[in-house]
């Protein structure tokens, strides 16, 4: 298959030579830097560098790969299936837990494998296809996530972590909650807090009340929740 952008720099780039491969390596840094900013400025554990290095590896992996299938005949890529397993299996490890066992960082690790991806396919000289997978995943992840923020913020179901004056204080604020028209579906008290004389909870909480579905967001809820005189901090939980 013959790749657009491959045509339009000239043959030099569709086969593997000195300038086709610092191409695709320079191609799949600059790629991979984007990606990997957008992730640091969260103050994620994979930023910047993580998302360079695996990008790299992938693509160094897809040419060399592309070089051993052309001396041996044999169209197994084991080098990059190898790399991308690696880049999955490293993402995962940047996942965590919540005080609630709620996982984080799935984007990061969603964003580390289509990254890795981007880089495979910068390695095998698919350029064109390398950057409508980039342009798609920079777009999810920069723009649609105000939206996707909007769409949470107007959910019927969300969770909130709240700080209380004292435990006995949570029998009068769950009794508030159900008058304003809210349903409480769990509660937790949070284990890294304990001995530290702080009642800290995280709340699992769904809306009911019609009038809060259609003319309130959470975060004017949280806010009415936060005037309780035995409310010390609230904040919705991601």
């Amino acid at each position: 298959m013959s790749d657009i952008i491959a045509e339009l720099l000239g043959p030099w780039s569709a086969g593997l030579n000195t300038w086709s491969v610092l191409f695709r390596i320079g191609l799949t840094i600059l790629l991979t830097a984007i990606i990997g900013w957008e992730r640091s400025g969260k103050r994620l554990a994979l930023g910047l560098r993580s998302f360079i290095i695996l990008g790299t590896t992938c693509c160094a992996a897809m040419i060399a790969d592309t070089a051993l299938m052309e001396r041996s005949g044999e169209m197994l890529p084991i080098l990059s299936a190898a790399a991308f397993i690696v880049s999955f299996l490293t993402g995962n490890g940047a996942t965590y837990f919540s005080s609630r066992s709620k996982m984080r960082g799935i984007t990061t690790v969603a964003c580390l494998c289509c990254s890795c991806m981007v880089s495979i396919l910068c390695g095998a000289g698919f350029y064109y296809i390398a950057l409508l997978t980039f342009v798609g995943m920079y777009i999810t992840t920069t723009f649609l996530a105000k939206l996707e923020g909007y769409l949470l913020s107007r959910s019927d179901r969300f969770s909130v972590h709240m700080e209380l004056r004292s435990r006995t204080d949570l029998k009068d604020f769950v009794k508030v909650v159900r008058q304003l028209g809210m349903r409480v579906h769990d509660i937790e008290s949070n284990p890294a807090y304990h001995n530290s004389g702080l009642s800290v909870y995280s709340v699992s909480l769904s809306i009911v009340s019609p009038e809060l579905k259609h003319f309130k967001t959470h975060a004017e809820i949280i806010e009415a929740l936060s005037t309780l005189e035995y409310v010390s901090f609230i904040e919705e939980q991601g």
